[in-house]
């Protein structure tokens, strides 16, 4: 796994304490992530575990000794003490929230690893082939859509250099949706012919041994009435597979029919990859389930083109069905955004009344709306299948912590938050922020203040890049912003000191958020 880089981190830790008792087949520590058990403990290693290398689970006291002697300050133990649960670790919570939140752009920025190579990427978003029309794009597309996107901003934060297909032609019905969806999505006025390379691909086709020859080949007339209208060529996957002895194809694929439109994709496909001079890349189909199979035939027919010359390594990205209930269950995907946004003006309207009018309450309903429904539709792991309820009764300002508009919102209050406080500043009510390393860390002592910098700040470089390495969406955080500013003397280290924390937070926010292409709100 590849490391965030300087800082504490929560897998350094993790790895660290695994070899301080001596290597075990099964995992030692756990972190604990409850605010209950996180009132006693950070780590713990559960006597159980502890069964396996030391006799009834009783470490030895100069085991105990030795990993706090010698990990005290590079993993900010307090305390390590044996319980009737096991074995328990406290970390030094003042010491960590100095370290992070003097540092905060080590705990809340994507680090871009250092590789000996670059490192390049192609998305193929299958939904987007064909120069479909928006309107034939269902829910289920739109979340392969929004996947790749949010994929393709998550490793170009990480140093990756990332390549889009299709490339869409400029001022398209298809691209200005995307536009309202805040999807950055290549697209050029005109887009590469392709006309040479399709030709050189029938060729190569035409003398195969996996190919059945089309019409366009003018072959036999008893040819000519097996295959269907339109089709080339009838490719042998099967036998491919078989000969190439290929692992992970579904049984099932048998034969391809190949009309001019695969061609193109893998014309474009192999276009893109040539752009990298050599350089290996990895080819990602983004593709809904009921796709894949349809999309391995596209892979498999481009490995057969390839012959060898430019080898890539091609991967599948697949999202799980979306269910669709309540009685706008037929809606296709520009009908789903614009009941949404119908949703998110009727309840601007009832909160804000008369003043929802005019271009800049526009863009705010249509960021809410954007952000809704990327919330909605990515915060589900992408393999699983999603349940959309779109009955109209349905608030969509009310529908939990994972929901767009209740991220937007807790993004809207951080700004009201430090814009009240700047004012008050200037007012001479609080004194001016002071350096970092002039605050006592050690005012923070609430539970909730713990939990925040535990469970969200310190891992959120972590998880970008497991992003990275396991290509899935991030599904964002959770929580409720509970601050207090009281304009008093003695407590003016512990406001700066929550403030500092909720600079943070506001960091972890809009990195997450920009990740996904939402603009984060100033008031809402």
């Amino acid at each position: 796994m590849e490391r965030p880089g300087p800082g504490f981190s929560l897998a350094g830790c993790a790895a660290a304490l695994e070899g301080a008792l001596g290597r075990s087949a099964a995992r030692l520590w756990f972190k604990e992530s409850s605010g209950r058990n996180l009132r006693g403990r950070d780590w713990i290693a559960p006597r159980g575990a502890l069964g396996k290398l030391f006799r009834r689970g009783q470490v030895p006291e100069d085991h105990i000794e030795r990993l706090v002697c010698e990990y005290r300050h590079s993993l900010y133990i307090h305390s390590c003490e044996q319980t009737g649960a096991g074995l328990v670790i406290r970390l030094d919570h003042p010491a960590l929230f100095k370290q992070v939140l003097s540092n905060l752009p080590l705990y809340t920025r994507p680090t871009k690893a250092v590789a000996a190579k670059k490192r390049c990427v192609v998305l193929n978003c299958a939904p987007l082939q064909g120069n479909r029309a928006p309107e034939s794009l269902t829910v289920g597309h739109l979340r392969a859509i929004l996947l790749s996107d949010h994929l393709a901003e998550v490793l170009r934060q990480q140093g990756w250099v990332v390549h889009a297909t299709p490339n869409l032609p400029q001022n398209t019905a298809v691209c200005t949706f995307l536009k309202l969806l805040r999807v950055s999505w290549a697209s050029t006025l005109q887009t590469t012919s392709a006309e040479e390379r399709v030709s050189d691909f029938q060729k190569i086709l035409s003398e195969s041994v996996y190919t059945q020859l089309g019409q366009s080949e003018a072959p036999s007339d008893r040819a000519r009435k097996v295959l269907p209208k339109d089709v080339l060529f009838k490719v042998h996957l099967r036998q491919f597979v078989k000969e190439k002895e290929l692992e992970g194809y579904d049984a099932n694929l048998d034969v391809a029919l190949v009309q001019e439109e695969a061609l193109r994709q893998i014309a474009e496909l192999q276009h893109t990859v040539l752009q990298e001079d050599g350089e290996q890349c990895v080819v990602i189909h983004v593709v809904g389930c009921k796709e894949e199979f349809q999309q391995q035939k596209i892979d498999l027919l481009w490995q057969i083109l390839n012959t060898g010359i430019d080898q890539v390594t091609q991967k599948h990205l697949v999202c799980g069905p979306v269910r669709i209930t309540g009685e706008n269950a037929h809606l296709n995907a520009v009908e789903y955004f614009q009941f949404r946004r119908s949703q998110m003006q009727e309840a601007s309207v009832m909160k804000y009344g008369n003043l929802v009018q005019g271009d800049s309450w526009a863009e705010i309903i249509s960021n809410m709306t954007s952000a809704t429904i990327k919330f909605e539709l990515l915060a589900t792991a992408h393999r699983s299948p999603l349940n959309l309820d779109l009955t109209q009764s349905v608030n969509i300002s009310t529908k939990g912590t994972k929901g767009g508009a209740f991220v937007m919102y807790n993004c809207a209050r951080l700004a009201t938050l430090f814009d009240h406080f700047n004012k008050s500043v200037q007012q001479g009510l609080y004194p001016q922020f002071p350096e970092t390393s002039q605050l006592n860390f050690s005012a923070l002592r609430e539970e909730g203040e713990w939990l925040l910098l535990y469970n969200y700040i310190i891992p959120f470089r972590e998880v970008l890049c497991q992003t990275t390495e396991s290509l899935s969406s991030a599904t964002g955080i959770r929580l409720t912003i509970n601050t207090e500013t009281e304009p008093l003397e003695h407590l003016f280290n512990q406001m700066f000191t929550r403030l500092q924390l909720m600079k943070a937070l506001r960091e972890v926010f809009h990195t997450a958020l920009g990740t996904l292409h939402i603009t984060p709100p100033s008031q809402l």
